[in-house]
């Protein structure tokens, strides 16, 4: 009787042991997977990056990256300077943005929402290539992904239009979610239709798995995107 009970002692250690294990061994992984993707992200901003299609087109040229504190941002009146390549780098998230252009119309007030329609190109950096984009029409019936937004005190929320359109984004990853990082351009972007010279606002992002789409949040990896917005007629 004492040895069985003996055995069953020395059973539930060694369990709890090997359960113990375990978990470390997988906060290493994941610590191992975050590691990775910030090797990806800072090599993705220190190289002369260009994206480029199936057929070898360059679709995006985006150049070598020069980094810029919110601090710097803010005094250049919430600006990027394209000519120098600028991207905001958001400590609390690690979001990369350049506002190529900050589009028509006005911004989303507090209590505001809007359907805006978003053109979108999405460039795994660890695969160092295209994973998804809506820029092109498929079967000459093209996705058009259209987010339901709304502003309540400077905290954006979204999802995509399922209903009414079909979403690219939705399709692919089988979640109506808008991306964390797809909302921050939305405090420093118009929304509006292009009319005449004045064009809607485009921005680029370097989004990290925390910020991202379900399957990058899943697998760890960042993603950088091409965003061009408008608001839906």
């Amino acid at each position: 009787m004492r040895k069985t009970l003996n055995l069953i002692i020395i059973y539930a250690c060694v369990s709890i042991a090997l359960a113990t294990l375990a978990a470390c061994s997988s906060d290493e992984t994941y610590a191992e997977q975050k590691e990775r993707e910030r090797d990806a992200i800072n090599s993705f901003v220190g190289r002369d990056v260009k994206i480029y299609d199936a057929d070898g087109n360059v679709v995006i040229d985006v150049g070598r990256i020069n980094p810029i504190s919110e601090s710097t941002f803010n005094e250049q009146g919430c600006k990027t300077y394209t000519e120098s390549n600028q991207y905001v780098v958001f400590g609390s998230t690690g979001v990369y943005m350049q506002i190529v252009r900050e589009g028509v119309g006005k911004r989303l007030e507090h209590g505001e929402s809007k359907s805006v329609l978003v053109r979108y190109t999405e460039f795994n950096i660890m695969r160092d290539s295209i994973q998804s984009t809506n820029e092109i029409t498929v079967n000459d019936n093209p996705y058009v992904d259209v987010m339901d937004i709304a502003n309540t005190y400077g905290t954006f929320t979204a999802s995509f239009n399922t209903t009414d359109y079909r979403s690219k984004m939705y399709n692919t990853y089988g979640n109506a979610s808008v991306p964390s990082g797809w909302l921050i351009p939305f405090s420093y972007i118009r929304i509006g239709r292009q009319s005449g010279e004045e064009q809607i606002a485009k921005v680029r992002l370097i989004v990290p798995h925390t910020q991202g789409q379900s399957d990058a949040s899943n697998n760890v990896y960042p993603c950088f995107y091409e965003l061009k917005i408008q608001e839906v007629r």
